[in-house]
């Protein structure tokens, strides 16, 4: 009885977490397509995508180089973010 009050939890804390993840995957695809398709670097609409997936790409951004571009730790972010994605729907499939 008591072991099952402890599990139930697990599967909403992991569709929480999933949902965060495939979010921080729209979000950072969306900016790698507004960064590729805008032609002006002070766009708005590219500030407001930085702004939006800063705190997603600041972990990443501390793995590559300093002076990498911009575009590549966006796309590297959204490799991470994705492969945590489908991560955690297996773990979920594996728990069901």
């Amino acid at each position: 009885m008591m072991w099952h009050a402890v599990i139930e939890p697990l599967p909403r804390i992991l569709f929480l977490l999933r949902f965060l993840c495939f979010m921080a995957v729209v979000y950072l695809a969306l900016h790698a397509i507004v960064v590729r398709t805008v032609a002006k670097p002070d766009s708005k609409l590219i500030w407001f995508f930085s702004i939006v997936t800063d705190p997603l790409t600041r972990p990443v951004r501390s793995w590559v180089r300093r002076d990498a571009p911009p575009s590549h730790v966006i796309l590297l972010a959204l490799l991470v973010y994705g492969v945590l994605w489908i991560c955690l729907i297996a773990v979920g499939k594996f728990l069901n």
